[in-house]
This record gives structure tokens, C-alpha cells and sequence, in this order.
């Protein structure tokens, strides 16, 4: 079974496993998330889907599989932008304001998340009427 790749750095010389390339081995158990090559648990997608429907109505393998890696998607997108939010304010580590800047920055995550981020203040703005323009500083010195 190839090595799973549990998060953080990858290792040098280590390649990424490929969905087509996961196949299981000497009878070994594979989860669905190697299976499908994610790190989001489809499992517990799958779980999470059937506990929320109503009525009881059957849930299809393959919707828990593209809803983790939608979510996975996601999640992915979203990292990655506060990640460079964090970069930009020369810190190391992401914050609740980090991931707020790169919501409200992103015109499509702000439409798509419209809950309140907890510690994640306002976005800076100034409005242009509380701004002095240099002519009247000038003119306004020059009286």
C-alpha cells in the first residue's frame, strides 16, 4: 500500500498519490478517502449526509466522494489565500483576521460565506470624503 499522505511538509523524493494508483495489496483494508486520492474522510461525509437527510432517503457512495472533495477544494482555496494574507503581514502563522481578509478579498468566497468570523475585526477603508486633497491643504495654507 503506498505511503498516505498525512498533511504538512512532504518529504523529499516522495510523490503524491494518484487515484488510479491506489489499489489495495495483500487484501488490506483501504479507506475511500485513499481510494479517491483525498484527505478530507469520506467516511465520515457519508456518515454526516445520511444523519441530515430526511426521511431516511438513500445516499449514493459517489455524492460522499465529491462533496469531500468539494469541501476539500474549498478549504484548499481558502487556506491558500489567507495564507498569502499572512504572508503580506510578514507572519507565520494564520489567524481568524487572516482568514476573514481573504474571504471579504475573494469576490466568490464572499458571496458563498456570509457568517461572522469570530476575532476577525472589519476590512480597512477610508471613505474619500474623510480624505484631504493636497489642493485644498494648499489653498487652505496659503490663506
Amino acid at each position: 500500500m503506498p505511503p498516505r499522505n498525512s498533511g504538512g511538509k512532504i518529504k523529499p523524493g516522495s510523490a503524491p498519490v494518484q487515484a488510479s494508483a491506489a489499489k489495495p495489496q495483500d487484501g488490506k483494508q483501504m479507506t475511500r478517502s485513499l481510494r479517491a486520492g483525498l484527505q478530507f474522510p469520506v467516511g465520515r461525509v457519508h456518515r454526516y449526509l445520511k444523519q441530515s437527510s430526511q426521511h431516511k432517503v438513500r445516499v449514493g457512495a459517489k455524492s460522499a466522494v465529491y462533496t469531500a472533495a468539494v469541501l476539500e477544494y474549498l478549504v484548499a482555496e481558502v487556506l491558500e489565500l489567507a495564507g498569502n494574507a499572512a504572508k503580506d503581514l510578514r507572519v507565520k502563522r494564520i489567524t481568524p483576521r487572516h482568514l476573514y481578509l481573504a474571504i471579504r478579498g475573494d469576490e466568490e468566497l464572499d458571496m458563498l460565506v456570509s457568517a461572522t468570523i469570530a476575532g476577525g475585526g472589519v476590512l480597512p477603508h477610508i471613505h474619500k470624503e474623510l480624505v484631504k486633497k493636497k489642493e485644498t491643504q494648499e489653498t487652505a495654507a496659503a490663506s
